[in-house]
């Protein structure tokens, strides 16, 4: 006698699917306004880029400028790289986070928690720490390649009011990358699983060549991103409840009849 948990209806999978849709979506609306609220502080932002840009030179860290500088002596990758930093980082979470719902719900969760604690928190870093990307310090060097070669994601700072073009720091476009990868990594078996690492290095590369972001900036990511990571950690699927399976009951045996005994 199998005993199985009885489906969950559909009605109810569809409405739960809607809630989790309009929770990120919410999600993503409160962290577009704050990134919006944050801006203004233009020239403390200004100050902070120099700040960090000093700071980098004196940890020894690979310029900015000699990366960017390689890329441009590949001018066939310049588009390539832009089109990544402004097509692929929330098209590429939005499609990892439906799959996992649909495949690995209990990962989905998992996921789903490290991406808004990671967010929130670096919605309070642009709040109190603003600082001007590294493509807008000309005096460097850093060109704005978007702005150069297309596509571009930002326009003028000036005019932009749908972003908040200071708020480099921490850099969401690795942290995200590098939550897409460990999620892939750990709800699949496949062996080659661990290329799924070659897009938060990819993304690295991009967001560093392309001017919009600094060393530290991802450096400040994977640090909100560790912290995420340990206050999410007794949610992760090795340690859930198991969703119920099949249980298979055994049938009592007929009792055996016994020979009368014969006097």
């Amino acid at each position: 006698m199998s005993v199985v948990a009885p489906p969950r209806p559909a009605r109810s999978r569809w409405i739960f699917a809607l809630r989790e849709l309009g929770l990120v979506a919410v999600l993503f609306l409160i962290y577009k306004i704050g990134r919006v609220a944050a801006t203004g502080h233009v020239g403390e932002a200004f100050d902070n880029a120099n700040k960090v840009w000093n700071l980098e030179r004196w940890m020894r860290l690979p310029g900015e400028l000699s990366v960017q500088h390689r890329l441009l002596s590949w001018h066939a990758l310049i588009e390539v790289a832009n089109s990544y930093y402004a097509y692929v980082h929330f098209p590429a979470t939005v499609i990892c986070l439906i799959w996992l719902y649909v495949f690995r719900p209990a990962h989905y969760r998992w996921t789903r928690n490290v991406l808004a604690l990671l967010t929130g928190t670096a919605l309070l870093v642009h709040f109190g720490f603003p600082l001007a990307p590294p493509r807008m310090l000309t005096g460097t060097g850093m060109l704005d390649l978007g702005r150069l070669y297309g596509p571009a994601v930002y326009g003028p700072p000036q005019s932009d009011q749908l972003s908040n073009q200071y708020a480099a720091m921490p850099s969401l476009h690795v942290g995200w990358a590098v939550v897409i990868a460990v999620a892939l990594i750990a709800a699949t078996s496949s062996r080659w699983r661990a290329l799924w690492l070659l897009h938060p290095v990819i993304t690295l590369y991009v967001v560093v060549a392309t001017g919009n972001h600094y060393w530290l900036d991802a450096i400040a990511a994977l640090g909100l991103l560790a912290v995420a990571y340990v206050l999410v950690r007794p949610q992760y699927p090795s340690a859930a409840t198991p969703e119920a399976v099949p249980v298979t009951v055994p049938r009592p045996r007929a009792p055996v009849e016994q020979p009368a005994l014969r006097g």
